[in-house]
């Protein structure tokens, strides 16, 4: 088989890792033949800008019976592996052809958490020192990774993740019984932590430490919304995550979830919305709107939610609000507030022409603000 046909399978579920926020590039048809066709070219969002990347396995042969994974032992399928040199030579060609700029590098577990990240860090070494390679690389933690191969991992990387996939221990029981989320998973994203408050960021490949992220499975664990928040605000806070992402659950053929229903995709939508509002808006979790289930309301935006119930009788006055009032308004978020606090510094802001100037949404934030200590007028959305 040659590379194209092996990146082809290596890539074919790789659309369950996310890095970034929308495809850029997915045909589709794939051509195995050619990996330019293989539906594996993503938007990645590293340093503000978008990247053409590939996302790829090193190999599909797992060890492990993940119930929910579409790569677990047992499964009937072809699989593939590719040595460190080989993906680094292919990679490094379909970067000199403008095919891609940077590069996912994920694998199956084979030969146990340290053996599989040997491999990894191999490749990310060869990429880096051999073929000199400078561009965006997201690397994978495995879980049972050692320290020194967190810290070799977050030296080569731009970004590093580990997946919890579930957000407790309980939960991820019903998803991977012979995960140790304590020890092979959490702990991990605590040596990140170490490594970037601890060492100086010089010694990473470009001065400054990677960014770390991890993703959870949604709805096949019977995990409420309550407790993945609770853990991602835990893991904003604490360790400072750049992302949680969160997959919401479709059943994969020849699994022992084969047969759980789906989950509804507006759910993971809403547990995005939320978990911006923790990560940049100021918000904590008792400001959500749970609903008793502890599940967040899938007929409204959170944020909006959130303002009907507090801003409604009280709206915030657009010319006196500091950022963390303006913040609390739909429509508005951290790039749109700090123009608007630089804009009515020179000119107070008088009519809504002034706000939709700014780039403000009007109809989702006038029922919820004050101009000139009056409400302005705004037209109710049709539906």
């Amino acid at each position: 088989m040659d590379t194209g046909q092996k990146i082809g399978l290596l890539t074919e579920h790789m659309a369950l890792e996310p890095d970034g926020d929308s495809p850029l590039y997915a045909p589709p048809a794939c051509d195995l033949h050619n990996p330019s066709d293989a539906g594996v070219i993503y938007g990645a969002a590293a340093g503000g800008r978008r990247v053409k990347l590939l996302k790829t396995l090193l190999t599909s042969a797992c060890e492990r019976d993940c119930y929910y994974c579409p790569f677990r032992a047992g499964r009937n399928f072809q699989r593939e592996t590719m040595q460190p040199d080989e993906l680094s030579a292919s990679f490094s060609h379909m970067v000199r052809a403008g095919q891609v700029e940077g590069l996912f590098l994920s694998s199956a577990l084979a030969g146990g958490g340290v053996k599989t990240q040997d491999r990894l860090i191999a490749t990310a070494e060869i990429l880096r020192q051999k073929h000199g390679f400078h561009g965006y690389l997201h690397l994978k933690i495995m879980p049972g990774a050692e320290k020194e191969q967190v810290l070799r991992a977050m030296q080569l990387a731009d970004r590093v993740s580990i997946n919890l996939e579930a957000p407790n221990e309980k939960r991820l029981g019903y998803l991977a019984p012979h995960k140790n989320f304590w020890e092979e998973l959490f702990t991990r994203l605590r040596w990140v932590e170490d490594v970037r408050r601890s060492l100086p960021g010089e010694q990473a490949w470009k001065g400054h430490w990677p960014s770390v992220t991890t993703q959870f499975v949604v709805g096949a664990a019977g995990e409420n919304d309550l407790e993945l928040l609770t853990t991602s605000e835990y893991l904003f806070r604490q360790f400072h995550l750049a992302r949680t992402y969160y997959s919401a659950f479709n059943p994969i053929p020849d699994t022992p979830l084969q047969d759980h229903i789906p989950e509804n995709p507006v759910r993971q939508q809403r547990l995005y919305q939320a978990s911006f509002l923790l990560r940049d808006y100021g918000f904590c979790l008792e400001d959500l709107p749970f609903e008793q289930t502890g599940f967040l309301p899938l007929t409204i935006d959170p944020k909006r939610a959130w303002a009907e119930q507090n801003l409604s009788e009280q709206p915030i006055d657009i010319n006196r609000a500091d950022r963390a009032q303006l913040l609390r308004v739909p429509g508005i978020g951290p790039k749109t507030a700090d123009h608007l606090l630089s804009e009515r510094h020179r000119n107070p802001l008088h009519t809504v022409s002034d706000l939709a100037r700014l780039g403000i949404p009007v109809q989702k934030s006038t029922p919820f603000i004050l101009l000139d200590g009056k409400r302005p007028a705004h037209q109710m959305s049709l539906w």
